[in-house]
């Protein structure tokens, strides 16, 4: 699953080859001291977040972690006195990016203005990878008639990075909110098509964002639609009624994310679960206790996050802003982080 479009762009410059892959991963103990806003953060805010997912956590150190916090320690020391926080870094700098839920219009019957379908999984795509494109998909007649659809939208934009987002929300006419997740792919590679738009000149890497693709295809409409053919991988969802359409979306350890709390982490470096404490620097700083709860196909390396701001509009237009650079420490159990550490201490 992509996780936003900054992301996007981000993996896409960084794996053209214009990059040396960096091979040595180090791992370095600091103080809860040197973490900047570390004592006016509210604790008891991380605490329950992490509640939410550690009970999912298999390894015996987070178990017996995840048990204490259940027994609502005071939040602080209860981080201080278990945790030590771990710096993990492979020689590339930190790079935070910010992912949504999107909102979009729909109706469980089509109509004239409701008749872009959102899609259940074709069982032949679960057997056959990769299976057809997005533009087979999409023009052709493979899908109809087969009772595949969830739900009839009425932007084909907004479903279309209802997609790269991987879950979202759609309002019904009687105000109703149903929300769907990702329930699969068709098996072909993402191509970013912000990437595109830079590949052919039209736009600067730093200029693109998710609102001015989106105002390029619907100006361009015959040359925006195939823009977004250009993208051949289509993701199709499941409807999720077991999540109140307050809470947040799923994520990758299929609980409700947080908005201004989860992050979207690579697990090859950072443990799902684990909490996280974020120095992001740029216009609007943030530095504060976080929980790895979820991934995204884009998010690689060890000094890399995406941060969830919620759901709708204004939460879409903040975190499609940001591209800032900073630190993340991944708080570890202590003696899980003193068996990472690259060289003994003195």
């Amino acid at each position: 699953m992509i996780r936003g479009l900054w992301a996007a762009v981000v993996f896409w410059l960084s794996s053209a080859g214009s990059l040396a892959a960096f091979d040595e991963t180090t791992h370095k103990i600091v103080e809860f001291d040197d973490l900047d806003g570390w004592e006016e953060d509210n604790h008891a805010r991380a605490l329950d977040v992490f509640l939410n997912t550690c009970p999912d956590m298999k390894d015996p150190d987070w178990q017996a972690l995840c048990a204490l916090a259940q027994q609502k320690p005071d939040p602080k020391p209860f981080f201080e006195l278990f945790f030590r926080p771990v710096m993990i870094e492979n020689g590339k700098s930190a790079l935070f990016t910010g992912y949504f839920e999107p909102e979009l219009n729909g109706a469980l019957q089509p109509s004239e203005r409701y008749r872009y379908p959102v899609y259940r999984v074709p069982p032949e795509s679960r057997v056959m990878s990769p299976w057809l494109t997005r533009r087979e998909i999409e023009s052709g007649d493979v899908m109809h008639g087969r009772g595949l659809e969830i739900v009839w939208v009425d932007d084909p934009v907004e479903l279309f990075f209802l997609q790269i987002q991987g879950s979202g929300r759609v309002r019904l006419p009687d105000g109703r909110v149903i929300r769907v997740g990702y329930g699969g792919k068709n098996g072909h590679n993402y191509r970013s098509v912000g990437a595109e738009l830079v590949r052919r000149g039209i736009y600067k890497a730093h200029q693109v964002s998710a609102e001015v693709i989106k105002n390029w295809v619907r100006r361009n409409p015959v040359k925006g639609r195939e823009l977004l053919f250009h993208n051949p991988s289509y993701v199709f969802f499941r409807r999720i009624d077991s999540v109140p359409a307050g809470e947040g979306p799923l994520g990758a350890m299929n609980r409700s994310v947080t908005a201004g709390r989860t992050i979207a982490v690579d697990p090859e470096y950072v443990p799902l679960g684990a909490p996280v404490w974020i120095e992001k620097a740029g216009k609007d700083p943030i530095h504060r206790l976080m929980v790895a709860q979820d991934t995204g196909s884009a998010i690689k390396g060890p000094q890399r996050a995406d941060i969830f701001f919620g759901t709708g509009d204004a939460a879409g237009r903040a975190a499609g802003k940001l591209r800032d650079p900073g630190r993340m420490v991944v708080l570890m159990p202590i003696q899980r982080a003193f068996a990472m550490l690259t060289e003994p201490l003195p």
